[in-house]
């Protein structure tokens, strides 16, 4: 297992760049998002000898020198300085906040419910489901016929290395649930679960999670680490063994 030092460190170092985003690394994160993914700029691991207020204003500053008008800072206790009282101060939404979980793969324990069957993705008809299950869950724009085959052309290289991979379940034959997974330093980072609003509750979550911790640990992986949001993954997580090991909360400027 690893320590709970190496766990928040993974945590804060986790970051996500789209295809087809722009990024800035130097006081802080800076990613700047596509549109298909709602458009604005996503700020993190501050790690910065300025004062929060100086970190503040060379993040608005960047984003109006994007094009943008919409800046969100997620807040961990790995930053260096803490922008959370500075983004009150000015006025910052808080709109959302994700709990830290991680476990030794080999102590998880999931429930898996019969008639819920997991796959791997390999096909672009199995991306062109993920993608009708993302869309209306994450509010983004679907992948024309170029991104779709760009995006089995990535799952497919992540596979293949052994890097990473992406997992479909099904209820009736019909794709309602999708996550990925990507493995560095011994850890699987899980991401990206999405379940359509009308298949939740009836465990496709689950088998996803049980599926992607199997493949993982065959990859090597010793340890899962996941940030679920409060309100939906968190709770079946901690059901299934993960541990707590704090939050990450985001905000929301209009600069």
């Amino acid at each position: 297992m690893h320590t709970a030092e190496e766990i928040l460190r993974a945590s804060s170092e986790w970051v996500w760049f789209p295809r087809d985003s722009e990024h800035e690394s130097g006081m802080l994160q800076l990613v700047r998002y596509p549109e298909r993914f709602g458009g604005g700029v996503r700020g993190s691991q501050v790690d910065s000898t300025a004062d929060a207020a100086t970190v503040l204003d060379h993040a608005i500053e960047r984003t109006r020198a994007w094009g943008e008008s919409r800046l969100t800072i997620w807040t961990s206790a790995s930053d260096s300085p803490d922008l959370e009282p500075e983004m009150l101060r000015r006025g910052a939404e808080h709109v959302d906040t994700v709990a830290v979980f991680a476990l030794p793969i080999d102590d998880a324990s999931v429930e898996v419910p019969a008639g819920v069957t997991a796959e791997v993705v390999r096909t672009l008809e199995q991306v062109r489901e993920v993608d009708a299950i993302n869309v209306p869950v994450w509010e983004q724009s679907p992948l024309d016929e170029d991104g779709l085959r760009i995006e089995l052309s990535e799952v497919s290289a992540a596979l293949d290395a052994g890097s990473g991979f992406r997992v479909l379940s099904r209820i009736d034959g019909e794709a309602v649930s999708t996550g990925g997974c990507t493995i560095v330093d011994g850890f699987t980072r899980l991401w990206g679960a999405a379940t359509l609003e009308r298949s939740r509750g009836l465990g496709a979550y689950r088998v996803v999670l049980a599926e992607r911790l199997r493949l993982s640990a065959e990859l090597g992986a010793r340890t899962a680490l996941v940030k679920g949001r409060v309100s939906t993954s968190a709770p079946i997580l901690a059901r299934a063994g993960f541990r707590h090991y704090g939050d990450e909360r985001a905000y929301r400027l209009t600069v």
